[in-house]
């Protein structure tokens, strides 16, 4: 399977990813504002691989002025139902289709490992004004709370892909890891999480593009078993999902 098959297959799931993936706190944002030394309110931001416009809706209530770009069919389809009246390009982080030096913040919220990074850091760098920032972030697992902890290997094992490490790498590991080595980056972490029901819970999990690729038959059975194992501790069927953004901001000289 490779990166880019996994990568498209968010278009399969478009409705479903806008429904049940996890948002950012607005701890995330703060942040982001702190390290970039301006407020988002004003700021010419553009969102990366944007997807149904989560961080972008988010972004825009800050009071950016945010155009968004996507690559995938559905996902700019549903963004486009969602923010009807945000600006969104059809394109990726790889050759953006942007002017030379027009925004403040380029940003890719979950999209950055979809780049190929000898051509997006240049890309980025290319579109920043000087003194501009880029901002990569995900919302990571929190690997201390223990269900959540043996879910992930679960799914790890069913999807036969390599579980992430518990072991968080350290800054200077993080940096080098996101192809941002040699530039300015700062890098911040924020634990939050939410509370939901279970089926949007197992839809999450469902949304994942590791997840996505698997024939029909695998992911119900997976899913059903997810189901039982998850209503032990949820017996109301209410789940809290525990998440650690983990955030690096990078900015052009």
């Amino acid at each position: 399977m490779t990166t880019s098959s996994r990568a498209h297959s968010f278009n399969a799931a478009a409705d479903q990813y806008a429904a049940s993936r996890p948002s950012y706190p607005p701890a995330l944002f703060d942040r982001i504002e702190q390290l970039t030394s301006r407020p988002l309110a004003s700021a010419r931001v553009a969102d990366i691989g944007a997807g149904t416009g989560i961080a972008t809706a988010l972004l825009r209530e800050r009071g950016a002025d945010v155009i968004a770009v996507e690559p995938g069919d559905a996902m700019a389809a549903k963004f486009h139902t969602v923010l009807p009246d945000v600006p969104i390009i059809r394109g990726d982080g790889n050759a953006l289709p942007l002017a030379d030096a027009s925004h403040d913040l380029i940003a890719y919220a979950q999209s950055w490992q979809w780049t190929d990074t000898t051509r997006s850091v240049p890309e980025a760098l290319r579109v920043l004004l000087p003194g501009g920032a880029l901002a990569i972030w995900w919302n990571t697992t929190a690997f201390d709370v223990p269900w959540i902890r043996e879910q992930h290997q679960r799914i790890a094992d069913h999807c036969g892909v390599k579980p992430t490490s518990r072991v968080r790498p350290d800054d200077s590991d993080a940096v080098r890891l996101a192809g941002l080595s040699g530039l300015r980056v700062a890098r911040r972490q924020v634990r939050w999480s939410r509370v939901i029901p279970l089926d949007t819970h197992l839809a999450n999990i469902s949304s994942r593009s590791a997840f996505l690729v698997l024939a029909e038959d695998d992911k119900r059975a997976f899913l059903s078993e997810e189901r039982r194992r998850l209503c032990e501790f949820f017996p109301d069927e209410v789940v809290e999902e525990t998440y650690v953004v983990d955030l690096l901001v990078a900015t052009r000289p």
